[in-house]
């Protein structure tokens, strides 16, 4: 079949997202300048640059009690920081149960009982038992086509890894298994890894 975006698809779902898989979650914590901790996963989510490393985000809905858009962006506006938490297998229900329309109020570390911690270069909490954390500040956030749709570009600053997930000095994923999203209401999982040299390599 084919089809374009502005005809519309006549399928049952969307196609894209499933589509564009697998991909990261980036599991997105923030603080607003009143206090309160969020914590929101967003699967519109890479990294984008080594030197200096570089992450980004998108959010692409809004809530009534954020105006334009949700609370992490909306909180990221006002500090100009986040924290980047990776998502295991294990922390799955957890995940989703923070990726629900709370009140911008609604602490989600705890409705979703997740421990928290302070991150070392921003004022911001962090999934205290995720695989690796990464601490952000924010380079730019850009105004994507669409009436709710932001890009949010972020340098890392500080890294937090778990100890049990180095292995000979390599951050193994084989250790948590990352998850992923894919299309419509399904995620993967990363259970086994393969390796291949590029070209000219040895």
């Amino acid at each position: 079949m084919y089809y374009r975006p502005e005809d519309g698809h006549g399928l049952p779902h969307n196609p894209f997202n499933a589509i564009v898989s697998p991909r990261p979650i980036g599991w997105i914590s923030t603080r607003g300048t009143g206090g309160g901790d969020n914590l929101a996963p967003y699967s519109f989510f890479n990294a984008v640059a080594y030197e200096p490393p570089q992450v980004m985000f998108s959010s692409t809905s809004a809530k009534a009690d954020r105006g334009d858009t949700k609370d992490s962006v909306a909180n990221i506006r006002e500090t100009g920081v986040f924290c980047v938490n990776i998502v295991e297998y294990a922390a799955r229900d957890a995940m989703n149960e923070t990726s629900g329309p709370w009140p911008a109020t609604e602490d989600e570390f705890m409705r979703a009982g997740i421990e928290r911690a302070d991150c070392t270069e921003i004022a911001c909490s962090r999934v205290a038992g995720a695989p690796a954390n990464l601490e952000c500040r924010v380079t730019q956030i850009v105004k994507l086509e669409g009436a709710h749709n932001f890009a949010v570009f972020g340098e890392v600053v500080g890294v937090h890894i778990r100890e049990d997930c180095l292995v000979d000095g390599m951050f193994d994923v084989t250790r948590f298994h990352p998850l992923s999203r894919m299309g419509y209401r399904d995620y993967a999982v990363i259970r086994e890894v393969f390796a291949l040299n590029r070209p000219g390599e040895k």
